[in-house]
């Protein structure tokens, strides 16, 4: 699982299409994605690896790093953190 956000609703949008592009691109076949057009919070669901893709304050809302318990990387600061 992959959990990312995005400034805006375009620029979710932006990164869903380059990530689909991409996937199959290296061959990931029957990639496609959910809630682009909410663009608050978008699934892209790429067989064995699930991206979701979230605006800020909706990421802040429902947390779902917390509901894993999985250490993820800040990338802002490049250090592994405890969720």
């Amino acid at each position: 699982m992959v959990v990312a956000s995005g400034t805006s609703s375009r620029r979710l949008d932006s990164i869903t299409e380059h990530l689909i592009a991409r996937l199959k691109t290296a061959g990931v076949k029957d990639t496609h994605a959910e809630g682009r057009r909410s663009g608050e919070w978008v699934l892209v669901d790429a067989g064995d690896v699930i991206v979701h893709l979230f605006r800020p304050e909706s990421r802040e809302h429902y947390a779902i790093e917390k509901l894993w318990e999985a250490e993820f990387v800040d990338r802002t600061s490049q250090e592994s953190v405890p969720a």
